[in-house]
This record gives structure tokens, sequence and C-alpha cells, in this order.
């Protein structure tokens, strides 16, 4: 078992090594971020782009004239990009038999073999997806979340305190350093079984991998240091399991999984699990700072967090790409025909805003009737820790603004920095005055 994850672990490094040399047509492929992003046009950047919390216009154009549009790609693949809801959602709820996630879709391309398959989630159909997620599924049932809420709520109190002592040495505080990430770092971390000094090195690892602003190599270097960092608590959890999921998997399954893909199944949650909520804690902060209606309604009525983390959910749609899905056959997606190899890619913060889905939904309305949206997927890739991000943000919104009643930007909205080209879009920092 042990050989078999040293080789898949060498696998891996060489598929990356592998895809970064082509991609840069360079020997080793080294060389600088900005002629990697270069390659690709400016249409392919398009739904990596933001102008502050809304999707950039031209993607909402994109939309109104073909939902399922042309993408162009580098490496001569004929790419889709998809920015309606409805097609959206047949992409990703889509059968194995026309729509893939699986690795074998990649060899053959670019010189990949086999044996560089890295293995982890994002590159499984069933039944290997199917037996990984058996794993993880029942510790995030919402009666098992729910059996953390009293822990999430310690935690978003100490996070509260951590900004009060903040603003005493200095007025203005950085809301994304001190509530925004304290939260779901701890509320994860604990979750995995990770040790506490293990803790900001995983939070740097999280947020650097999604933002593409320095490079797609960058982000592919950050991702092989967290697999290796969370091989290593693998490893001595499997001498001694802790207290948490990774602890409680390998005593459930123990040889069953090795250690390479234990490690890419936390990977997987730990990142889903972090950024992705830090983003929202942080956004929806804004959101609630320039709408003082909606401060009042999130403070006063118990019953409007619920709605407004869903209607924030889909406004915001932090992840704003899906997995890219292969087409496994021929098919036909909104009137155009998509090939067998083909590369489609959804555009979920364009698919959330989609008109034909309802009306005013470039805005946020808490009165509007459930609707459902695409904030974590959909299908057999939805995010299997949805229940415990809308605990944590059900929480956090209430008490953020309970505990800071006079809570204010310390500056004008449109001069927050965004993170350029991020699949995760979020923040730089957030600086506000608690009154």
């Amino acid at each position: 078992m042990q050989k078999l994850s040293i080789v898949r672990a060498k696998a891996a490094s060489r598929l990356r090594r592998r895809l970064l040399a082509v991609l840069m047509k360079l020997p080793g492929g080294h060389a600088d971020p900005a002629s990697l992003l270069a390659r690709f046009p400016d249409e392919a950047l398009m739904p990596l782009r933001r102008k502050g919390l809304d999707p950039i216009p031209a993607l909402g154009a994109v939309r109104e004239r073909e939902p399922v549009s042309r993408l162009k790609m580098p490496l001569g693949l004929r790419g889709w990009l998809v920015t309606g809801f409805e097609e959206s959602k047949i992409v990703l709820a889509a059968d194995t038999k026309t729509f893939s996630n699986d690795f074998g879709n990649m060899i053959g391309k670019v010189g990949i073999a086999a044996e560089d398959d890295p293995g982890g989630l994002g590159f499984a159909d069933p039944p290997h997806h199917t037996r990984l997620r058996k794993m993880l599924a029942p510790h995030f049932t919402a009666r098992a979340v729910e059996k953390r809420s009293g822990r999430v709520r310690e935690i978003i109190a100490d996070a509260l305190d951590d900004m009060a002592k903040a603003a005493e040495e200095n007025p203005v505080v950085d809301l994304q350093r001190h509530f925004a990430l304290q939260i779901p770092s701890r509320v994860i971390m604990e979750l995995l079984g990770v040790d506490d000094v293990d803790r900001d090195e995983f939070q740097r690892l999280s947020a650097e991998r999604f933002d593409f602003a320095n490079g797609a190599h960058k982000s592919l270097d950050v991702i092989q240091q967290a697999i290796d960092l969370l091989r290593g608590t693998v490893a001595r959890q499997r001498k001694e399991p802790g207290p948490g999921l990774i602890g409680a998997i390998l005593t459930e399954y123990g040889d069953d999984i090795d250690d390479v893909e234990l490690a890419g199944l936390m990977d997987g949650v730990l990142t889903g699990g972090l950024e992705t909520t830090v983003s929202m804690l942080a956004l929806g902060a804004i959101t609630l700072l320039q709408d003082a209606d909606l401060f009042a309604r999130v403070r006063d009525d118990d019953a409007a967090a619920e709605p407004f983390v869903e209607e924030l959910l889909r406004y915001l749609t932090v992840v704003q790409v899906g997995f890219p899905r292969f087409a496994v056959r021929d098919t036909t997606l909104g009137g155009k025909s998509i090939f067998a190899g083909d590369v489609v890619v959804c555009s979920l913060s364009g698919a959330n805003r989609d008109p034909r889905a309802g009306g005013g939904l470039d805005t946020i309305d808490i009165t509007r009737p459930p609707m459902s949206h695409l904030a974590f997927g959909h299908g057999l890739h939805r995010c299997v820790g949805a229940e415990l991000a809308r605990l944590e943000l059900r929480m956090a919104y209430p008490m953020l603004v309970r505990r800071f009643p006079q809570l204010r930007l310390a500056m004008p909205a449109d001069e927050l920095k965004y993170r350029d080209l991020a699949i995760v879009y979020g923040l730089e920092e957030l600086p506000v005055r608690l009154g």
C-alpha cells in the first residue's frame, strides 16, 4: 500500500510538470506567470473576472446572446462556456455517459498517460467517486452538522472578541482577517483533526491556490504543498488516529484507503470548507454594510438569517465556475452540437443571475420566494459540505451585526481590493470600523 502511495505521488507531480511544460512550451515548464496567462484569450478568462460583487457585464451579454457558447482554449482543445441556468443544471446533473469528470478523458492528450492519474474526487466518476463520497457523507448530514452548532457559536464569539481586541489597538480592523478567516479555519481544522500548529500554513495555501493572478503554475505548486502537508498528517494519524474526520475514516476504513488517496480527499474538504466560506463571510459583510435596511433586518429578525443566506449564496456565487466536464459522446446542449472530447465549463456566477430563472436576480431580495441555485454546484459533484457552510453563515451574520451595530466600512466600497482571475472570488482585506 505504501509503495502504491509513493508511485501515485510521483505520478501526480510528473503530471503537473508535464502539463506546465506543454502549456509553456518551454523545457521544464519554467517561465514568467504572465506568459502562461497570455496563452489564454481574454474570452477564456472572462468567467473568472468581476466588477465589485457582480460578474462583469460581458458575461451577461454572452448569456443573453448564447447561453451555450464556444470558449477559446489553448492546446487546440475545443471548449464551451455554459452561462444559462437550465443548461448548466443539465451539464452538472448529466449521467457520466454524457459528461464526465474522470481522469481517463485526459489520457492521450498533451502526452498524459494512465499512470499520471493524481486521484481524488475531482477527477472521479462513479463507482470510484461513489466509494470516496460515501466515506465523507455521514459526517456532513444536517443532523451531524447540527451537533456542531454549539462549538461553531463559540468559535464565532471568539472571533468577535478578537475583532474587539484588535480595535483597542487600531480603530480600523481587518474583518477578513479577524472574522471571516478565523471562523471557517477553526471549524474545518477541528473537523478534520488537523493540528493547530499547521493551521496558518493551511490557511495560506488554501487562499493562494484559487488566485490565478500569479499564474497557474503557482496554483499547482500550492496544491502540491497542501497535499504534502496533509499527507504528513494522514501518515501520523494512521499510527495514532486523532479525534477528527481523518482519524474517523482511518479507523473505519483502515487499509481500504491509502495515504495519498485520503490526503487528496481531505484536501478537497479543506479547500471546499475554508476559502469558500471565508469569501462568503467577507463579501456578505460588504453587502450588509451597503444596505442599512438589510443590516437592520438581519440584526433584529431571527427569521431573516435563513432567506438572507440563501439569497446571498446565489447572488455572490463565490465559486465562479464548476469543475470542467468532458463530453463522452456527441450531444446537443442549448441548440449547440457538443462533440465527444469537448471540454464544457459552467459559469455558476453567470447561471445564478440568469433572468430566465427569475426576475431581479442582479439584486438581493430576501422576500423573493425560495428558488434553487448553483452556488454549491449540482448533481453528484454537489458540495458535500453545503450544510456546514449554511450553519456557519446563518449564525455568523446575525452575531456580527448584533455585537457591532455601528459597524461600517473604513473606506469607500469601490476602493476595496478584490482578487483578479480567481476561481473562488474574494478580497485581499476588508477594513472596517466597529463604531
